[in-house]
């Protein structure tokens, strides 16, 4: 489908706004200009603005293989030029969702809005104009519903507490662990499957320790206060027993970590959680781990190639819980391929049993590189439809069993054009979900794929600090990543 952008720069939010819409369909974009008309080749949309008297004049038309149909408005001259074209813009996609919407039947719950942190705008909104006005304006100017209003509202609030209790001075720390024991289908992160890599994981943690011990030293010259440390990946637990002591020995021996209030580790794969490496996360200080069966259907499990069994979940869990762990995450996906909503209540249902303090209920995301894309799977409208109803059924049971929603963000390609939400028990939200979600401070990131984002609490701006992305590369260009390191002396300097 060929989306033609005629005399205006909103080619982001339009590709963006159609594909809640298309979510299988290739958009292709093309730039023209309004004075040099081209033949529009269908089935495509179109998006224009022209000059008038007072402002300008959008007009969005559609004409796919049974439809077409146009629509406009109009945006009266704003002398904030910003505010301006941001009323374009919403304008655009107020367009464009009227259309799509007469045509597919698809109201998404959501309305208009695409962004990753739609409570970042909603706070700010709060902020400025108070909760009234920021239910009024996500209602009215971006369609969004009034149950996610109504979950927005509630997110906010929990995230509000959290968020206050960082400094201008905090950060927190990011390592990268990229392996897991092997790809689940729908995954498109770097992470890499240790059945082809198994080799590289010895050199990758010696690198990964001298990464840290640099950074750590670059730190300790400005007055810095650690708030957290979260390893992720991948799957940290995939490092054996031995190199996961060497890990964590050389972050307790080079950070403050006596300032860290919460210290986190992704144990997702319950198949390579074991009681020699729980012990080693307790020795140095783990408070916070991760524990994920995505389902508890060992037929799904087995299809998005996980080879763990819902009963080693169970497991794993229990295992933690007697040695001493006293906060315990587990991850779901809401819209599996095959997974019924029934299914998606057993498996909710095992879950509460086993009372874990805190439960993140993920949508799944159709990304380019993952092998479900690859292998040709579509989303469909009753696919968006379960996984909405999915949500709808957590958000009732958790919240009766205590939890309460914290953190919130979305990514593209969801299903449903949905979410992906955190709730916990109180006392028992992830501090760090909650602080990269809403870029609250800087993070300190370090190994294979991990972004610094360095903020500048005065101005609200970010500056990031890649990391290269896959572990040969990493192993091979490390020279390379400490130099780029240096940035962040530059950075605290200012």
């Amino acid at each position: 489908m060929k989306i033609y952008i005629i005399s205006n720069t909103f080619r982001y939010e339009t590709e963006n706004i159609v594909r809640v819409f298309f979510p299988n369909e290739k958009l292709e974009m093309v730039d023209i200009d309004s004075q040099n008309p081209v033949f529009r080749e269908k089935p495509y949309l179109s998006t224009e603005l022209s000059d008038t008297e007072n402002g300008k004049l959008i007009r969005v038309n559609v004409c796919l293989k049974d439809y077409a149909d146009e629509i406009s408005d109009r945006v009266d001259f704003c002398e904030n030029e910003s505010d301006y074209l941001d009323e374009q813009e919403r304008k655009t996609a107020i367009c464009i969702y009227r259309l799509l919407t007469k045509y597919t039947k698809i109201i998404p719950p959501w309305g208009i809005l695409t962004g990753v942190r739609p409570i970042k705008l909603f706070r700010r909104l709060r902020k400025k104009y108070g909760l009234a006005y920021a239910q009024s304006y996500f209602k009215e100017k971006l369609l969004v519903s009034d149950d996610k209003i109504s979950l927005c509202t509630e997110t906010e609030q929990n995230e509000n507490a959290i968020i206050c209790q960082s400094a201008d001075n905090s950060y927190s720390l990011y390592v990268s662990i990229p392996f897991c024991p092997t790809r689940c289908s729908y995954c498109s992160f770097v992470s890499q499957s240790t059945e082809k890599t198994a080799k590289l994981i010895d050199p990758y943690v010696e690198l990964l320790c001298q990464e840290l011990i640099y950074t750590a030293e670059i730190l300790s010259h400005y007055p810095l206060k650690l708030e957290t440390v979260y390893i992720g990946g991948g799957t940290p637990t995939t490092l054996n027993a031995v190199q996961l002591q060497k890990l964590l020995a050389v972050i307790h021996q080079h950070f403050p970590m006596e300032q860290c209030r919460e210290f986190t580790v992704e144990a997702g794969r319950p198949d390579t959680v074991n009681a020699e490496k729980l012990q080693v996360m307790l020795n140095h200080g783990v408070n916070r781990i991760s524990i994920n069966p995505q389902t508890m259907n060992d037929d799904i499990l087995k299809a998005i190639g996980r080879k763990h069994t819902a009963q080693q979940t169970t497991n794993a869990f229990l295992l933690a819980r007697k040695m001493g762990f006293t906060h315990i995450n587990m991850d779901l996906i809401a819209g599996l391929p095959d997974e019924s909503f029934e299914s998606f209540q057993n498996t909710l249902s095992e879950i509460t049993v086993l009372n874990p303090e805190s439960i993140t209920v993920h949508t799944l995301a159709m990304k380019r590189s993952s092998h479900l894309t690859a292998q040709g799977m579509n989303i469909v409208k009753e696919n968006a439809d379960t996984a909405c109803k999915m949500h709808t059924y957590c958000r009732k049971i958790l919240q009766a069993n205590g939890y309460q929603p914290y953190y919130l963000y979305r990514q593209s390609r969801m299903v449903g054009n949905l979410e992906n939400i955190g709730y916990a028990k109180k006392g028992f939200e992830g501090l760090y979900n909650v602080y990269i979600m809403d870029e609250t401070h800087s993070i300190v990131a370090c190994g294979g794929g991990a972004v610094t984002k360095l903020k500048n609490p005065y101005q609200d701006t970010l500056q990031r600090i890649f990391n290269y992305k896959y572990p040969y590369e990493y192993i091979d260009r490390f020279e390379e990543i400490l130099k780029r390191k240096d940035e962040i002396r530059n950075f605290f300097c200012i």
